[in-house]
């Protein structure tokens, strides 16, 4: 087992297996040793007083993510769940949002909806639930990981369904910039909170620590028999047994803040009941979006404008920058480029 691991882990109980560990969100930075102290910082934001400790900052730098716990009041955990449960039944308008279904569902968690919502998308236009984006809780952290200027680029309310037996609740692993045209990778984060306790039982994330120092990989869908879910790439030829792989446990209002090329992705949902989690893609309002088209990126970047097209009914070419630049809401300082 690597070194890295070790630290990762190091929490854990002499019992556990080591390959494949568990991370409890008892635990957010680690206790380091000296050599992963560091002087100098390339995935933290120097041009802001961080609220980082000095451990938590170097943990994040050599691993790739970092949990905080309980940052996220239960009151703000229940609204989001409220307004979730109100935009399912039809109470709230979903313009402009995304709504995404598991492939093997076909019964809503909700009495009078009709539909199975497995994943919300695009929600930064609603007041309620742009509030987690804007959360000075939240925000305090994603200023130390990107700097002052902070655009929120992708939104996201995923409410895992319990499996029915096809495994299609999993996430393959993937690394999140594979979706995104806008660059650099550094001044890029996501914060990820926990609506409720959340386990390798219903589905915790996985994430390989340090994976976030390669590069982006070739992704594409998984050849599973149980069939995947629509834009759930994942890294081409993934092998399970190469890379030693960390479960992130988590309880209500704990946050997990990760690097978009940190290797991730989730388990399948074993219990009765589904799993709910909030997110938000923040930027530095200086990168700048880029072409994709004949890169690693060009077969999602179709897919998304092929979806596009078909919602809006429209002939017309949309690039896959002007409809990231749709996603893309200021949530403090100056819009710079994004």
């Amino acid at each position: 087992m690597s070194e890295r691991l070790k630290v990762v882990t190091g929490h854990l109980s002499a019992g556990q297996r080591p390959a494949d560990s568990v991370l409890t969100s008892n635990f957010c930075s680690g206790h380091l040793s000296p050599a992963l102290q560091q002087n100098s910082y390339r995935y933290t934001a120097s041009d802001v007083e961080s609220v980082l400790t000095p451990e938590q900052r170097a943990f994040y730098e050599q691993n790739g993510f970092l949990v905080v716990k309980n940052i996220v009041p239960k009151e703000k955990t229940e609204q989001y769940r409220e307004r979730f449960k109100d935009i399912c039944s039809g109470k709230i308008s979903t313009y402009g949002m995304t709504l995404m279904r598991d492939v093997a569902i076909c019964k809503s968690e909700f009495v009078g909806n009709e539909r199975a919502i497995s994943k919300l998308q695009d929600f930064q236009w609603d007041d309620v639930l742009f509030g987690y984006c804007s959360l000075p809780e939240v925000l305090k952290y994603v200023k130390s990981f990107i700097g002052p200027n902070v655009m929120a680029m992708h939104t996201m309310l995923i409410n895992k369904p319990p499996d029915p037996g096809t495994l299609t609740s999993r996430h393959p692993m993937h690394q999140d910039l594979y979706y995104f045209p806008f660059r650099p990778p550094n001044r890029v984060v996501c914060a990820w909170t926990a609506m409720q306790k959340i386990d390798r039982n219903n589905g915790c994330l996985v994430v390989i620590p340090g994976s976030h120092k390669g590069e982006l990989l070739e992704h594409d869908y998984p050849n599973w028999e149980g069939g995947v879910n629509k834009m759930y790439h994942g890294i081409k030829d993934y092998n399970p047994e190469a890379d030693s792989r960390v479960w992130v446990e988590m309880e209500e209002g704990d946050t997990v803040f990760f690097h978009p090329i940190l290797i991730h992705g989730s388990g399948s949902n074993k219990t009765d009941g589904f799993r709910k989690s909030i997110s938000c893609h923040y930027a530095a309002s200086e990168c700048e979006y880029i072409e994709t088209e004949g890169s690693k990126q060009d077969k999602i970047a179709k897919e998304v404008q092929e979806i596009v097209r078909r919602k809006t009914r429209t002939k017309a070419e949309v690039s896959f920058k002007d409809i990231w630049k749709y996603r893309a809401r200021l949530v403090c300082g100056q819009p710079i480029n994004l």
